[in-house]
């Protein structure tokens, strides 16, 4: 469980601050939810969100535990880190647009036909409460060939749930090398 606190002070002078001192700034907030200004240890908070294995991340503000799902973050202009995030309180029932991850397992065959793999969505919005949202979307390529490809109407999503995307927007396909 991520460990955070309160941003007492709401301001570009104490997130400079709070950024020098090796923390990375964050607003909490939902639908319903009381917005949070919270502060997190910038390599605990990475650590956490590549160790976690479901769609949500557990963390604690002031003694509140808080399942949440990252909306949007921002990096740095110059070198990449992670500057400020912006989290999204996951309430059960409470139907919302989430981002899901998409995963590909197998090579294509496509691959020894001179054609390259090119993933064009590596996250799909879908809309749902969070416990039918899927953790993640897993697609099977090994039966690509080459100008082949996966369309956004060719994934199954769970019951109650809705793919917001256009459905002939490509997420993976095959496409001839140059």
């Amino acid at each position: 469980m991520l460990e955070g606190i309160t941003r007492e002070s709401i301001g570009t002078a104490s997130a400079k601050k709070l950024r020098r001192d090796g923390y990375l700034t964050a607003n909490i907030y939902a639908n319903g939810v009381e917005n949070i200004q919270a502060a997190f240890k910038r390599g605990d908070f990475m650590k956490a969100v590549r160790r976690k294995e479901e769609l949500t991340l557990g963390l604690t503000v002031d003694g509140k535990e808080l399942k949440v799902v990252i909306q949007e973050y921002q990096l740095h202009p110059v070198h990449g880190d992670v500057v400020h995030v912006d989290l999204r309180v996951a309430v059960p029932g409470q139907v919302t647009n989430y981002l899901v991850p998409v995963y590909t397992t197998g090579t294509p065959k496509g691959l020894k036909n001179k054609g390259v793999l090119q993933i064009q969505k590596k996250r799909m919005k879908v809309r749902g409460a969070i416990e039918d949202v899927p953790n993640n979307f897993t697609l099977d390529v090994t039966a690509l060939d080459r100008d082949d490809s996966i369309l956004v109407r060719d994934i199954e999503t769970p019951a109650n749930c809705r793919l917001m995307d256009r459905a002939d927007v490509a997420v993976v396909g095959v496409i001839k090398a140059k």
